[in-house]
């Protein structure tokens, strides 16, 4: 059965098995029965499933081939039933066709393809993972709690089958700037937006000295303001939220470091989890997919990358730009290079 899977038949049964953000039990199960008919143990926990090569070996580096199987929900703006799966003029259309069924389907051939080779220099593990969308607890990040320590992780996301060879990482700041309440008819009170407005002009206008080679800038924005109760009271607090797309020229604890040490505003972030990452361009893996002729760029978007702790590039076929949006589609050509691609990636890869 492994010689005769289809990564485009399998991603049409994936797209016809809605598969939500903490809803993804149903496309689990098609796996967990792809996986009992190939005759390969598999593992369960919660909506991850994960399996190993059949000639594992603990004294062999580990390659982690990981996507996510969640979707997000579909927009007002279809115009096709999202969970019906139509091939039209050579496009496969269907809600996570893009993102991230073809990288899932194609990285799980290419995992099919060398799951019996005995003289593999390393070892794989094939992870479908869940909550990718949302950055949930439950998808990668509780599963690496329960796998060896990885040496490199292939994470498959739309990229052309480009290298992601750095992905931005993120950070939410919510800010709170005091002041004092006042009757605004009367030179009374502090006003607390106008507190606010110096932290809002520093986050607007500054720089952080160290640019990242891959990723360039760290950029921030101040995306929501919330201050006041009514018209004729000074308000004596105001609140905003910032979105921090950080690079891997500081970590997400610097960053917050010097962010609080030039702002009078209380800043609390709502995690410090979806940190940036970056993997050294002599690192074997892209020196193998340079003279494949894949070209490395610096990822704007975030992806289970950040939730990975170990050494990781993203690799996919489809595009990010057609992630997120209605009618989504990914061509089939895509994904049947994709798995030739992969395939060629890791043919004979000495990661020592």
């Amino acid at each position: 059965m492994i010689r005769d899977f289809s990564p485009v038949h399998f991603l049409k049964e994936l797209i016809e098995t809605p598969s939500l953000s903490r809803e993804e039990d149903g496309t689990r199960q098609r796996f967990a029965a792809l996986f009992a008919g190939c005759g390969i143990p598999f593992e369960v926990l919660e909506n991850n499933i994960w399996c190993k090569n059949r000639h594992y070996s603990a004294s062999k580096p580990v390659i982690l081939l990981n996507s996510h199987h969640d979707t997000v929900k579909p927009n007002a703006s279809y115009t096709r039933d999202p969970f019906k799966a139509e091939i039209e003029d050579g496009r496969l259309y269907g809600l996570g066709s893009n993102d991230a069924g073809g990288p899932l389907t194609a990285l799980l051939a290419t995992f099919l393809h060398f799951y019996d080779r005995a003289d593999l220099p390393y070892n794989l593990i094939f992870a479908a993972t869940a909550e990718e969308e949302i950055s949930g607890r439950n998808g990668i990040e509780l599963l690496l709690k329960h796998l060896p320590e990885i040496d490199l992780a292939i994470v498959g996301e739309p990229t052309l089958m480009d290298m992601a060879v750095a992905e931005k990482g993120l950070m939410v700041l919510d800010c709170t700037a005091h002041g004092q309440a006042g009757h605004a008819a009367r030179e009374e009170g502090v006003n607390a937006i106008y507190q606010a407005m110096q932290d809002i002009e520093w986050f607007r206008t500054f720089e952080f000295p160290e640019v990242s080679e891959t990723l360039g800038k760290v950029k921030m924005s101040v995306t929501v303001i919330q201050a006041g109760t009514q018209h004729n009271v000074v308000p004596d607090t105001c609140k905003f939220t910032v979105d921090v797309r950080a690079t891997d020229a500081y970590t997400l604890t610097e960053t917050l470091e010097i962010i609080r040490q030039n702002v009078r505003s209380e800043v609390v972030p709502r995690s410090v989890r979806l940190n940036p990452s970056g993997i050294p361009l002599d690192h074997p893996v892209v020196k193998r997919g340079l003279a494949l002729g894949m070209k490395p760029y610096g990822s704007p978007t975030l992806s289970d990358q950040a939730l990975i702790p170990y050494t990781s590039i993203k690799i996919g076929p489809g595009d990010s730009a057609r992630s997120h949006t209605a009618d989504e589609f990914i061509y089939v050509d895509e994904i049947t290079d994709g798995v030739k691609k992969y395939i060629a990636l890791l043919d004979g890869l000495i990661l020592y």
